[in-house]
């Protein structure tokens, strides 16, 4: 395993985790199971962007034989998170800034839309739930505890994209999701706390007890908008100092 810096997780720690997630998912199908597993590893930054690894070492590490773990990782360069190196293995694809940028420009208009519908279908059990996970990631970023700050905030986005009742929204947002998440994470800790975000959220959420269905699109729109437009920043500045070393 090719461990580029210092925040790339060793062997023995990626194995547990990966045998970890092995126990999480009820898929019988191994070749699925193993790109779920591999495709999580990577969003949650345990197999670092531009890290590279052999087809064998996975195999092992997810005490597999090697067949399904191949579909896996060719369904994975299909679907860009990975890409194959002739006679070399494979390598995680980076976080590049055009990339995450052509992404969250969709998110942005859809999240806007999401949030427009949700209003018009939500109740106030739908409101009290997204209440309840602004005040976890008010209590997460008061303790400094970022990580468990993004996955609420990834559960509050996505709550609202179910709650739109759209299903081809919704199918066009997962298919994205995980890359967006994986930006998030990646930048997390050169970002000011999160302050402004909670903010915004709890400006949504009212939106959405007024029953102020474009009110809530705008605010979402313009929440996306700042969030990425600040994640992207930090995704240039960072690839900017990796070429000067």
């Amino acid at each position: 395993m090719n461990e580029k810096n210092g925040n790339s997780s060793n062997e023995n720690d990626l194995k547990k985790t990966l045998l970890s997630y092995k126990e999480e998912v009820n898929e019988g199908r191994l070749p699925q199971r193993a790109y779920i597993i591999i495709r999580k590893a990577i969003r949650n930054l345990q197999l670092q962007p531009s890290e590279a690894f052999l087809e064998r070492e996975i195999a092992e590490m997810l005490e597999m034989s090697r067949t399904p773990v191949r579909e896996a990782l060719i369904r994975l360069e299909m679907d860009g998170w990975i890409r194959l190196i002739p006679r070399k293995g494979f390598s995680v694809e980076p976080i590049i800034k055009e990339n995450i940028e052509q992404i969250w420009k969709i998110a942005e208009a859809l999240e806007g839309v999401a949030a427009e519908l949700a209003t018009l279908n939500m109740d106030e059990g739908h409101l009290e739930i997204l209440d309840s996970l602004i005040e976890s990631q008010e209590k997460y970023m008061l303790e400094n505890n970022l990580k468990a700050y993004a996955d609420v905030d990834d559960q509050f986005h996505n709550l609202i994209v179910d709650y739109s009742q759209n299903k081809r929204l919704k199918s066009v947002m997962d298919s994205h999701s995980d890359q967006l998440y994986r930006a998030r994470l990646f930048t997390i800790n050169d970002r000011e706390l999160p302050v402004r975000s909670i903010k915004e959220h709890r400006a949504i959420v009212a939106a959405m007890r007024a029953q102020d269905s474009k009110a809530a699109q705008i605010l979402m729109h313009s929440h996306r908008h700042r969030g990425g437009q600040e994640i992207l920043g930090i995704i240039e500045s960072k690839s900017k100092n990796n070429k000067k070393i």
